[in-house]
């Protein structure tokens, strides 16, 4: 299996740390963040494979992370996950797969579910 660099931007610390220890079990090297904010400065200090980002976050949503993933880092892939807020969930998936995201996961989903997203991002052609 090939190992990747994988940023995880999430709010919810639970969630965070169980994608981080899910991620790190399949073999591959993961950094959290705890908002948008903190993920961009990630982004400048390291290179990274795939970023994994939840929609709503404070400081900076995921929206904002996926637009600046897409004009600095053109290879990065993007995995965009939600549990929706003030609209649909789907509504929210649409509009991140629209902007770049190349898979998308509604809040709750499994372990293999996060695995196989990350699989599935990565073998994507570059869009």
């Amino acid at each position: 299996m090939t190992t990747f660099s994988i940023l995880v931007a999430d709010d919810e610390p639970d969630l965070r740390d169980l994608i981080q220890l899910t991620l790190e079990a399949a073999g591959h090297r993961v950094v959290t963040a705890v908002d948008g904010r903190k993920a961009s400065e990630a982004l400048q200090q390291q290179k990274f494979d795939l970023v994994v980002t939840d929609v709503l976050m404070p400081e900076r949503d995921g929206i904002e992370l996926i637009r600046e993933v897409r004009a600095r880092h053109p290879g990065v892939r993007i995995v965009v996950m939600t549990a929706g807020g003030q609209i649909p969930r789907g509504d929210y998936l649409l509009v991140a797969k629209h902007l770049g995201a190349h898979v998308a996961l509604a809040k709750p989903f499994t372990g293999q579910q996060m695995v196989a997203a990350v699989g599935a991002a990565m073998a994507r052609p570059q869009s």
